[in-house]
């Protein structure tokens, strides 16, 4: 039997994560920036010309309509694709004062090296066949390069900051967990990385209401968790998922027509009578319970 939290988020317990301030180059430490950020497929242009800036510590969650282009800005912002036009630069957290580095410029060694600082939790999980030791090992093991010792008090931490029962997981193998484990097993293999920037694709689609609410506790409880380096983390989001908006109150940027149609603070989103980000809050019940394809 695995233990779960159950603690509950309030708008007494949530303080803004950074701070919303709109407007490129207006953060004092900028983790993301992208600047006039295109992307096309052939003749189909699927994002414009966008400028984005992401400050050290906030929580963004990244909403539109299916087919917006959220997955691929994610991708163009984490290196994955490569822009049709426009510029994508990130905090290296190697260098003193984590400058930003222009992704494009870099070699692919390089590019690697950036990414030790990043964790994904995909939205199919991407756990691979094995155990939960095994899952939460390889990266450490592999890229990080510690010691086996440390390996294992990493992994048993990273599980246990993912409200998860050490013991009665660790060895279990990936076909054997539940949906909703599977989901924190991810987290918490991100989790052992200690990285700067965790982005999240769809961490709560196809689960439950019950289960996706513990997903918005753990997604709450490891942005707020002490990094070794003192720093703040910075979470980003690709979402659908409504009542996650609700109880964590993120930065909301949504896309439409390959574009930003909304950037601010979520007590504003749907509320400055815009049509479209009105009507997406009404579709985002349906989009948030389809089953993943």
């Amino acid at each position: 039997m695995v233990a779960l939290a159950s603690r509950s988020i309030t708008p007494e317990s949530i303080e803004p994560a950074g701070g919303y301030r709109p407007g490129v180059g207006a953060h004092p430490h900028p983790e993301i920036r992208a600047s006039a950020l295109s992307k096309s497929f052939g003749d189909h242009v699927v994002l414009d010309s966008i400028d984005l800036e992401i400050a050290r510590g906030e929580i963004v969650a990244i909403v539109g309509m299916s087919g917006s282009g959220k997955t691929v800005l994610l991708d163009l912002l984490t290196g994955l694709l490569e822009p049709s036009a426009g510029r994508v630069f990130i905090a290296d957290h190697a260098l003193e004062g984590a400058p930003l580095v222009e992704l494009n410029e870099l070699e692919e060694e390089e590019l690697d090296a950036l990414r030790m600082h990043w964790a994904i939790v995909f939205q199919h999980n991407a756990l691979f066949s094995g155990t939960v030791r095994e899952n939460c090992s390889l990266w450490l093991r592999e890229n990080a390069r510690l010691p086996q010792k440390q390996i294992d008090e990493r992994v048993r931490w990273a599980l246990k900051s993912a409200a998860l029962d050490v013991d009665a997981v660790i060895d279990k193998k990936r076909d054997e967990l539940s949906g909703g484990m599977a989901k924190r097993v991810a987290v918490a293999r991100a989790i052992a990385m200690d990285p700067a920037i965790i982005f999240y694709d769809e961490p709560t689609t196809g689960l439950d209401p019950i289960v996706a609410g513990e997903i918005h506790e753990l997604i709450w409880d490891t942005h707020r968790l002490p990094r070794a380096d003192g720093l703040q983390r910075t979470s980003v989001i690709v979402t659908h998922d409504k009542e996650l908006l609700r109880r964590l109150r993120p930065r909301v940027v949504m896309l439409h027509q390959g574009g930003v149609c909304y950037d601010g603070p979520y007590e504003g989103f749907g509320q400055d009578g815009c049509e479209i980000a009105e009507e997406y809050l009404r579709a985002m019940p349906v989009l948030q319970a389809r089953a993943p394809a």
